[in-house]
């Protein structure tokens, strides 16, 4: 026989005030950390191969993949930030396919970490990710990389966290980082969702709502139909369901992460209930499928790159769906009488110069890329140096401190961007000519810059410039 024990009060734990980070004391002190304590800082973005040990089907189609570093270095990141990885989707022997990712596990256990990706059935990457990546694959990746995280150090850590659908990956990695530290803290998790069980992580969420009296977890079903016995809440976000969960909104940390128009909602709301804008901090993923459906057949007017386009275009739609950490920056073209103005670059082509009959047989020299002549372009904009924009058609005139992308995109170029800050690597292109100045924040490898590769989003030109966009 079992003899119950009496039930008793539970007393709360005395903790030290507010939150910080294990690494927060090493990167301010004045002393050289210690070898193993520098490893565990998140200085800067690196490129590594990792080993996955473990795979996790989650609720809602995710899956979780837990990697090691092969290297065996702990993986120094902020709770938030996302790596970069590339995926050999279409062979060994083929450039792989890169995508982003947010790290869904804690910075506070460095020696694995775990990507949480979600299937999209027409997507080129995630159902070759499910149906491949098992323990033992070995992947190339670069990162950390990204500025939404939580603080290295606050007293007063006061939380309101958002999420919905896919976006819970960056939330789970904060809320699994706040568990793990000592401290004061009071967090509020609102997960929004389309289905009642699709709700990824939500039995370790309810475990870590249970046992830490720092957090309150809310579930809202949206606007579908709810089952009879549903217990959450419904309806999409609203300034009242913000009242309802978190009264002091106004008084806390918001980080939010999902879908665009989630997130522009969420924007209004917030304002709407008090919250400044210097204590919102948002991810966004890609913009809606209709959205980039649109801009992709208005694309593929342009003479002589409809094929290509409409591929960039299709991987950009498809990020929506596998939960990309960041905004694709959709391009406005300028217009006209006759509607939205059309690319009128010339296409580049090899071409092999006649060689003699000996340099031929040795192997000589390999064929140049001969680089069209864009005097015939029209010139736009003001500045000291000249960018020829080949594909486009069209020369563009900046000053050495002005960013690359952003006057590119005043003068009609068409290049995509997400973060526009160099860290996601979205606005990659190929410079044929001239010289840059590029300061990245990790969205580019070094095998891409040794290939002529650039990000214009955080470069600015030195010289004259020629551009394959």
């Amino acid at each position: 026989m079992i003899e119950l024990l009496p039930e008793t009060a539970i007393l709360e734990p005395q903790r030290i005030r507010g939150l910080e980070m294990p690494w927060n004391r090493v990167m301010g002190g004045t002393e050289v950390p210690a070898r193993a304590a520098h490893a565990l800082g998140p200085w800067h973005p690196q490129e590594f191969m990792a080993e996955c040990v473990e795979t996790v089907h989650e609720a809602g189609g995710i899956m979780t993949f837990v990697f090691r570093r092969s290297d065996g270095a702990p993986l120094a990141f902020r709770a938030g930030q996302y790596v970069n990885v590339a995926f050999p989707v279409n062979g060994e022997d083929q450039e792989p396919v890169d995508r982003s990712y947010s790290l869904s596990s804690s910075p506070t256990q460095p020696w694995t970490f775990s990507i949480s990706v979600k299937r999209d059935a027409t997507g080129q990457v995630s159902p070759w990710v499910h149906d491949n990546v098992k323990p033992g694959t070995v992947l190339e990746m670069l990162g950390p990389v990204g500025a939404f995280h939580l603080p290295d150090a606050d007293r007063r850590a006061r939380y309101l966290l958002l999420a919905a659908g896919a976006g819970i990956t960056p939330i789970m990695s904060m809320v699994r980082t706040i568990h793990s530290l000592p401290g004061l803290a009071d967090v509020v998790v609102l997960y929004h969702g389309s289905d009642a069980g699709g709700f990824a992580f939500d039995r370790e969420l309810a475990y870590i709502a249970s046992v830490d009296s720092r957090f309150r977890v809310f579930y809202s079903l949206g606007d579908r139909g709810r089952p009879v016995d549903w217990e959450g809440l419904s309806g999409r976000l609203s300034a009242a369901m913000l009242n309802e969960v978190a009264p002091d909104a106004n008084g806390r940390q918001v980080y939010a992460c999902g879908p665009e128009g989630y997130l522009n909602g969420a924007t209004e709301l917030l304002k709407e209930v008090g919250v400044d804008d210097t204590s919102i901090y948002m991810e966004f993923f890609s913009g809606d499928r209709q959205t980039l459906l649109e801009y992709q057949a208005e694309l593929a007017l342009a003479e002589n790159l409809a094929e290509e386009i409409a591929e960039e275009i299709a991987e950009s739609a498809e990020d929506y769906f596998e939960s990309q950490p960041a905004a694709f920056g959709l391009y406005e073209p300028g217009y006209d009488a006759d509607g939205p103005l059309q690319a009128s670059g010339l296409p580049l082509e090899p071409v092999v110069p006649d060689a003699p009959a000996s340099e031929a047989s040795d192997g000589g020299a390999e064929p140049e890329t001969v680089i069209p002549d864009a005097s015939s372009f029209n010139t736009v904009g003001t500045g000291s140096l000249t960018m020829s924009f080949l594909r486009t058609g069209v020369n563009v005139r900046i000053d050495p401190t002005e960013h690359i992308l952003e006057v590119a995109q005043r003068a009609g170029v068409r290049i995509g961007a997400n973060c526009k800050e160099g860290m996601c690597g979205s606005c990659k292109v190929v410079k044929l000519s001239g010289e840059i100045e590029m300061n990245h924040q990790g969205g580019i490898r070094a095998r891409e810059i040794s290939a002529g590769k650039f990000l214009p989003c955080c470069s600015t030109a030195q010289t004259d410039l020629v551009i394959d966009a």
